[in-house]
């Protein structure tokens, strides 16, 4: 319960739509502990692959701090050495092979009869080697086969883990899905969404977790995660100052993106081009309800600026987020 839209959006933002501290100091420990046991797996398993000290990431939303509750899953980028494998270009971001000399005996032993490493073959690898390491449940390949899911015995969330390689052209190849390898550098995510944070005084991470929230709670087609999350770090980037009112900042975000969601949004670490890949039919029923939720916190926000009425303008943002937004009193 709260007295002002300002109380009532803090009080959501705590009990609804972030992590919970507690909960996300035992999985940064946990993730730890895991790092270390993945770090000591060469020693541990027959034939599995040197890692390459130092180049494993810590990764996606979690990392990035722009998770929301509940914590599902937690992604790591594991990196190994390439004991002297080369790569070949064939789309540029987007499909590579990674080509093995006999020298490198158990990264050969991955690969296809033309001594191409097998990106299926290696996350299976991986799996088999990581469901060795003890308290937790289980292991298998992700469902597009590009990574490792450790599932957990004591806790809500699982980890991703993905194998990767670091090229000399200074971004990683990861599995593809299909046996070979596409590019990646989620260290470009990681600058961007901290210098967007930055540049607005730590406002904006705040934001992308509320933002997610409304479009995971909200009927409409879902828009893809990572393709939202860089819209909106786009929109404030370019923005010279944001309000110090949440309220604000989500009408101007509403407002811009109703129009901006039929636009490409170029991947910012230039590998996987437009990420907006929502069809016609999806976009229409994402922009009617996106001019339902601007319109409902314009009359939201009159009603708290104008009116001084705060208990009907509370009411109105739970017509945007739901029962679960704070009652007046």
């Amino acid at each position: 319960m709260a007295l002002t839209v300002n109380e009532s959006f803090k009080e959501f933002n705590k009990d609804f739509v972030n992590l919970k501290p507690e909960r996300t100091i035992l999985a940064r420990s946990s993730r730890d502990w895991l790092i270390n046991q993945l770090l000591n797996l060469p020693g541990k398993v027959d034939f599995f692959p040197s890692l390459y000290a130092n180049m494993s990431i810590k990764y996606g939303s979690f990392a990035r701090n722009s998770k929301i509750h509940p914590l599902d899953d937690i992604d790591l980028l594991l990196t190994f050495s390439a004991d002297g494998a080369t790569y070949t270009t064939h789309s540029f971001g987007k499909r590579y092979t990674l080509n093995v000399p006999q020298t490198a005996g158990n990264l050969y032993r991955l690969t296809n009869e033309d001594g191409s490493l097998n990106s299926i073959k290696f996350v299976n690898k991986l799996v088999s080697a990581i469901s060795q390491i003890e308290h937790y449940k289980s292991a298998e390949t992700h469902r597009r086969q590009e990574a490792a899911t450790l599932n957990l015995s004591s806790y809500e969330w699982n980890f991703d883990i993905v194998p990767s390689f670091y090229t000399d052209t200074g971004y990683y190849l990861i599995p593809d899905g299909s046996g070979q390898w596409k590019a990646s550098d989620p260290r470009v995510d990681q600058e961007l969404a901290e210098k967007v944070n930055k540049q607005h005084s730590g406002k904006i991470t705040q934001i992308i977790r509320l933002l997610k929230y409304w479009s995971k709670n909200t009927s409409m087609p879902t828009i893809p995660s990572y393709f939202f999350e860089i819209m909106i770090l786009k929109f404030f980037e370019n923005r010279a100052e944001v309000s110090d009112w949440i309220d604000v900042n989500l009408i101007n975000f509403w407002t811009y993106f109703k129009t901006e969601i039929w636009n490409g949004v170029q991947d910012p670490k230039g590998f996987q081009g437009n990420l907006n890949t929502l069809e016609f039919e999806e976009i229409l029923k994402i922009i009617s309800k996106v001019k339902e939720a601007e319109e409902k916190a314009r009359e939201a926000y009159k009603l708290e600026t104008v009116d001084k009425d705060q208990k009907r303008s509370i009411e109105k943002w739970a017509e945007i987020f739901g029962s679960d937004f704070p009652v007046y009193g």
